[in-house]
């Protein structure tokens, strides 16, 4: 199965067209001048918004470990300690040993390609509206949705394809960044957009991503845009991605109040909820933003829930792999927190349905339907008040950043009652809350943190490749720029690669 990861890349995303998905019907336009567009964008925005959607779940080839952003949550996820790879050694395998993330392998195409398409299907829509300034609130509604996921684009990718944080903790800024792709809607000359395919700094695409996200704000909050069901992203929900891009480039107090502002209206779901198997977005009060599955939509063993559900009938149900929280961060969750149950006690549990589930550890967050139609979650509100909490704190202002997290607490441990939290026991509850929903690798990059898997009593796999300890600043946190773009994009070259 090695050679899964040599395998070679098809399309180069410079200068890459927006592709519509095989299962939704997008409208042809390719032969619409620019107003004609703009007024069938006003009269039809799901012509654009479906494509953008579908292509966050979208596959890239036939292989069954790269369905673009679910797929590239999962396989971060597991280059912590956080989850236990414990049976197997099939699909995502590399991602566990921090083995998959050279330039020529498929998972490195696959998240320079996944966030690279998205910013180009977001450029359709953008480039339709120069100087960034609709005249309706449909086009401020489209616009200000494609601008959130162009800016949540290039925050990922930075994440991903650079080591953004120095030895001391601090953003380097001036550190090489990547290509931004802009049209000339966003005010540059078309000189200025070449240039920009090039290196550019961290501050240049963090400060690109800053500006869309802040721009997605203003709009969604002047159109005043209700949408039809939580495929869409709402303005609690650019909050929500503003507070992310705040967090990690340590804006603490913007990032508390666009978390606020993001949680507006939701509440942290019960007991009942929590245990729902985190298949229906529709269902769960708590989730703001994701993608709702059906039958035509469905990718079914090559699916998150088909690798993270041991519940469910795919690659982790049926036993190829076997998906548990790490033994000692299941220590860490108190024994009346409602989430302990969410994960099988060392011990195991024989009166599961599956193998996988019976094992000690397992998880038992993530259920199953019955027909593959399982929803993906992208945002839930429990994550805001998360990040709330942890920027007052970080502020120094910790018995109000207990106050925020008692909020999300009573709902999931009733006896909490501190009156001050520290950063560490904000971001402890981000581990345990947040837990196999693709948080983790971010966390601990952003954090100058490494992972340890060799402690005592841990239940990693014990093999060569995978009992492994990876300190803070090490090559394995941060992937290669993918070679097809060193080879067709004259502005980078072999000396801007990652070691």
């Amino acid at each position: 199965m090695k050679i899964l990861k040599y395998m070679a890349a098809g399309l180069l995303v410079l200068g890459m067209s927006a592709c519509s998905s095989d299962y939704l019907e997008i409208e042809d336009r390719e032969y619409l001048d620019a107003e004609a567009a703009r007024n069938a964008a006003s009269h039809n925005p799901d012509a654009f918004l479906n494509g953008m959607w579908a292509h966050l779940v979208d596959m890239y080839s036939d292989s069954h470990d790269t369905f673009n952003f679910m797929s590239v949550l999962h396989s971060t996820d597991l280059m912590g300690e956080d989850i236990a790879y414990v049976n197997g050694s099939t699909w995502f395998i590399y991602d566990y040993q921090l083995d998959d993330r050279m330039n020529n392998y498929r998972r490195v195409y696959t998240n320079w390609t996944t966030f690279y398409t998205a910013i180009s299907k977001a450029n359709e829509v953008i480039g339709l509206y120069p100087g960034l300034a609709p005249e309706d609130a449909q086009g401020q509604a489209l616009l200000g949705q494609a601008l959130a996921y162009r800016g949540m684009a290039y925050d990922y990718l930075i994440q991903l394809f650079r080591p953004y944080i120095k030895a001391d903790g601090s953003i380097d800024y001036e550190g090489k960044g990547l290509p931004l792709y802009l049209t000339e809607a966003d005010g540059f000359s078309a000189d200025q957009l070449a240039a920009k395919k090039g290196v550019n700094t961290v501050k240049d695409v963090l400060d690109q991503a800053q500006s869309d996200l802040e721009k997605a704000v203003a709009l969604l909050d002047v159109a005043d845009f209700e949408r039809k069901n939580k495929d869409y992203i709402d303005l609690n929900v650019a909050n929500g991605l503003l507070a992310r891009h705040y967090l990690f480039t340590q804006q603490w107090e913007k990032a508390a109040r666009a978390a606020h502002a993001a949680r507006e209206g939701y509440k942290p779901m019960d007991n009942e909820a929590l245990h729902d198997g985190m298949v229906s977005i529709t269902a769960n009060p708590e989730t703001m933003w994701g993608f709702i599955h059906s039958t035509e939509t469905s990718t079914v063993y090559a699916s998150f829930f088909s690798h993270i559900s041991n519940i469910a009938p795919g690659y982790a149900g049926i036993g190829y792999k076997t998906i548990c929280i790490d033994a000692r961060l299941y220590s860490l969750i108190p024994r009346d927190d409602y989430r302990k149950s969410l994960f099988n006690g060392p011990e195991g549990d024989d009166k599961q349905a599956t193998a996988s589930a019976q094992f000690p550890y397992a998880n038992l967050k993530f259920g199953d339907d019955g027909n593959w139609t399982m929803d993906y979650t992208y945002m839930r509100a429990a994550e805001m008040y998360l990040i709330e909490a942890e920027a007052l704190a970080r502020l120094g202002q910790n018995g109000e950043a207990a106050t925020v997290l008692g909020e999300l607490m009573a709902n999931r441990q009733p006896s909490w009652n501190k009156n001050t939290v520290s950063v560490d026991d904000v971001l402890l509850q981000r581990r345990i809350e947040l837990w196999g929903e693709g948080f983790v690798f971010f966390d601990l990059k952003r954090n100058n943190k490494g992972m340890e898997r060799t402690y005592e009593g841990s239940n990693h796999q014990k093999t060569d490749l995978t009992w492994i300890d990876v300190p803070a600043q090490d090559v394995r946190w941060t992937f290669q720029i993918a070679l097809r773009e060193i080879q067709e994009n004259a502005l980078i070259t072999e000396a801007d690669q990652n070691p």
